[in-house]
């Protein structure tokens, strides 16, 4: 059941988490009708979804086919155990997570110019230490290796995103769970709290 509470819509908190994010799964069809998910890196940019690879292969295949696709992006926070909540039951068990989720339209990226521009984007976001040359078209160094790799661009046409961090909570949980994660400290467990306090202001005095 999709519960409105943990959906998020403003557009700078949603670009927000997929800059911090490199890694999503790619959803594909098979000719023959098969479901196929492919884990890979990723960047969004102006609004699309890019990932790189070979030219051949057994997605490029797929999106050929049918470029109908889905990309979904998830990172878990906290796992909160059932006794946060309750001494006896598992039903409360549950996750704190962030996740966006889309379909629509891939298509290859042809145009060199913009698969640098795309290549660079990833090395800002998987090496921020630098250490390169910097990609670009223009330069010859990088204008056989920009023919020879596959850039494809996933163009939206539904993005959800799913921010849940107890939303949904009475004011008595909220405070108990938040205050058992700070407790806990394992992990990400302090951050999970700061998310709490982030997302659910209507529990803030």
């Amino acid at each position: 059941m999709r519960r409105k509470e943990f959906t998020v819509n403003e557009e700078k908190e949603i670009t927000a988490f997929l800059d911090q994010c490199s890694f999503g799964f790619l959803g594909t069809v098979s000719p023959d009708g098969q479901p196929r998910v492919t884990p890979l890196n990723f960047v969004y940019m102006d609004g699309c979804f890019y990932f790189h690879g070979s030219l051949a292969g057994e997605k490029m295949k797929q999106i050929k086919h049918d470029s109908s696709v889905s990309f979904t992006v998830a990172e878990e926070f906290s796992l909160i155990p059932s006794y946060f909540s309750d001494p006896e039951l598992a039903c409360p068990a549950t996750s704190f997570f962030k996740s966006v989720m889309t379909s629509g339209q891939a298509e290859p990226v042809q145009d060199l110019e913009i698969k640098g521009k795309v290549l660079q984007r990833f090395m800002e976001k998987l090496q921020p230490q630098g250490g390169y040359v910097p990609i670009d078209a223009a330069d010859s160094r990088y204008k056989g290796n920009l023919k020879a790799v596959a850039v494809v661009r996933i163009v939206p046409e539904h993005i959800t995103a799913k921010f849940k961090f107890g939303q949904n909570l009475s004011t008595e949980r909220f405070e108990h769970i938040s205050g058992q994660l700070e407790l806990r400290n394992e992990g990400r467990d302090t951050e999970t709290a700061e998310m709490m306090r982030k997302y659910c202001p209507f529990h803030q005095q």
